[in-house]
């Protein structure tokens, strides 16, 4: 039975997880930045790395003391090689490649939107390709055809901001803190959906991509008007991008007509809105309805580890010296997308 060390450290967590190859996780850690980057309305690269490399050490250590094991009962180490803020990437990436040297052990370097789009087959392993998924977080959101373990085709993408990048940019326009998704859906829960006309950017567009973007200015200037409440903001604020996330989903469907299931991944999965909204559209198309749950939604080590366990079920060979990379598309063949195209 392989059993995979993997590392996560991309943004503002710092995990570590021990995985098997039939999905079990035997144990796992996750340091949150959440206190360090409070202060600032988001996160600080700089002190992302510094909090990364005190942390991932110890946390390894006490990772295998949690399952009982030592490094050299482990088969293979994991860790994200990109895409993400490229100094936690290191941090991360330099620990695995010094834990695998000293136990000689293979390394494998994950794309952290792999460990995100095969997640839900470590709680699902009946799920089958090809699998429509929506990957929505912060840095993210794309529709891709998983059609096998590294055959990713994309299908659309968003052409400025993410869906989470625009919750946690919104959260601060509404002064509810960091981090931003969650509270706006906390501040949403008290708001009427319909109180504040937003628009739904591409909604029933021929076009496949997203834009977030128009939307966030149009939330600025609801806030700039003083005429409305903050829940009744934030409410309207998530049934617009629900609307937009479950629009564009819709017409994926449509354009994959094999598709086993319609996954959603990222942290803005953990959203209840989207999930619902989402789980219709699966159920209006006759899909099952993956979500995993939502601590594998957020970054989480045991994701990457599990990663390294499909390529390495796959037959696949680990690259010789992964580096770290800022970006790192799954579909390197896609076409780019009209404007900044940047989370392409």
């Amino acid at each position: 039975m392989t059993l995979v060390l993997g590392i996560e450290s991309s943004c503002d967590e710092t995990a570590v997880a021990l995985v098997t190859a039939d999905g079990r996780v035997l144990a796992e850690r996750i340091a949150s930045q959440e206190a360090e980057h409070r202060p600032f309305g988001g996160v600080v690269p700089e002190l992302a790395a510094r909090a990364h490399a005190e942390r991932v050490g110890p946390m390894v250590q006490a990772v295998l003391a949690d399952a009982g094991l030592a490094l050299s009962d482990v088969d293979a180490v994991a860790a994200t090689a990109g895409p993400g803020l490229v100094g936690g990437v290191m941090v991360g990436l330099v620990t695995g490649k010094a834990l695998a040297f000293a136990a000689d052990k293979p390394l494998w370097g994950v794309n952290h939107l792999e460990g995100h789009a095969l997640s839900p087959r470590l709680v699902a392993p009946e799920l089958q390709f090809p699998y429509l998924l929506l990957l929505v977080s912060g840095g993210h959101c794309q529709l891709i055809a998983v059609e096998g373990v590294g055959a990713y085709r994309r299908l659309a993408t968003t052409i400025d901001d993410a869906a989470g990048e625009a919750f946690d940019k919104v959260a601060k326009m509404l002064g509810l803190g960091f981090p931003g998704g969650p509270a706006v859906e906390i501040a949403a829960q008290h708001g009427d959906p319909k109180s504040v006309p937003l628009p739904r950017p591409l909604l029933g567009s021929g076009e496949p991509h997203f834009s977030f973007a128009g939307l966030k200015t149009a939330v600025l200037r609801a806030v700039d008007s003083g005429r409305y409440a903050v829940p009744d903001i934030a409410a309207s604020f998530q049934a617009a991008v629900t609307d937009c996330l479950a629009d564009r989903t819709t017409r994926a469907v449509r354009a994959m007509p094999d598709a086993t299931a319609l996954v959603v991944a990222g942290g803005v999965a953990a959203n209840k809105a989207v999930r619902a909204a989402l789980e219709a559209v699966a159920v209006q198309h006759g899909l099952p309805f993956i979500a995993p749950p939502l601590k594998l939604c957020t970054d989480n080590a045991a994701m990457i580890a599990w990663a390294a366990q499909e390529r390495i079920a796959a037959g696949l060979a680990p690259e010789p010296d992964p580096q770290a990379r800022p970006r790192w598309p799954l579909d390197l063949s896609a076409e780019p997308v009209r404007g900044a195209g940047v989370k392409a």
